[in-house]
């Protein structure tokens, strides 16, 4: 199995622990991630609220890349995944956008690149039976709140990512790994996002609800797909001691990164 693997800019930065799990996951069961060579940022969150077009372009850029490739690209970032999938739904319905963008780049893109959550590739390719025939370790009945917030679900209809009300994928993932999956309402609540420069104060009460009930529905631990989600229900726990006084002391992993603990790794590096 082999796809285009990216990246996206937080890799090598806040959400290295996520790159590193992943590459570490990949190598044990036997995908192999290319990364496009010279590829960029994709725009993230901020880029498409200033110049939407542009916003595309930019996606569209690496897809570009891709393409030449003949590859799917796979992504683990979910805010990479949704500008990626957002890109294709915008040139393939509107062949103005499409125009803009060939301008933009000086060059034709028709949103035919195939965009995979890692995730999916896991379910979808490998599958769960070869999954957890390649582990070596156990979760051992640890209560995982799976927790997929807004990028990788939605908008639907633009993702296709699982259900958007109550995606099981992750919990799919942790089942199979002898945790348990568990059923909570806050699985695709706002976190705050992008948010967190500019309204902490927002990004502090929206990730104490998260985190509240996690701990509520008896979580041991909260697995994440998302940079984001990651530094915001990680750090802003600090936060949300000291305006409110709630401890939670609550663990924030990538998912990756309990598949790699069962696949039998301790250190995640890419050395």
């Amino acid at each position: 199995m082999k796809y285009a693997y990216y990246p996206g800019c937080s890799a090598e930065s806040t959400a290295r622990d996520q790159y590193q799990s992943t590459r570490a996951v990949s190598r044990a069961l036997g995908i192999d991630l290319v990364e496009p060579k010279g590829w960029t940022c994709c725009g993230s969150t901020p880029a498409h609220q200033v110049n939407n077009d542009l916003a595309v372009s930019l996606a569209a850029a690496n897809l570009l890349k891709v393409k030449t490739m003949g590859l799917d690209m796979v992504v683990s970032c979910a805010s990479c995944f949704n500008r990626m999938k957002t890109a294709n739904s915008e040139i393939t319905s509107d062949p103005a956008v499409r125009e803009r963008v060939a301008d933009a780049l000086g060059e034709d893109y028709d949103g035919s690149v195939r965009v995979r959550h890692f995730i999916e590739v896991i379910l979808e390719d490998l599958g769960i039976d070869n999954f957890k025939k390649s582990l070596t370790r156990t979760l051992g009945g640890m209560r995982v709140a799976s927790y997929y917030g807004c990028l990788l679900v939605r908008p639907a209809e633009v993702t296709g990512f699982d259900d958007p009300e109550n995606p099981v994928s992750m919990d799919l993932l942790v089942s199979a790994m002898g945790g348990v999956g568990l059923d909570w309402p806050h699985k695709v609540e706002c976190c705050g996002a992008s948010l967190t420069l500019t309204r902490p104060d927002l990004v502090v009460k929206l990730s104490d609800s998260i985190i509240g009930m996690a701990r509520d529905s008896g979580a041991d631990c909260i697995a994440v797909a998302c940079p984001m989600c990651q530094m915001n229900l990680d750090m802003r726990q600090v936060d949300i001691l000291k305006n409110t006084g709630k401890r939670y002391d609550m663990p924030v992993m990538y998912i990756t990164q309990l598949m790699g603990l069962c696949l039998g790794y301790r250190h995640m590096s890419l050395d």
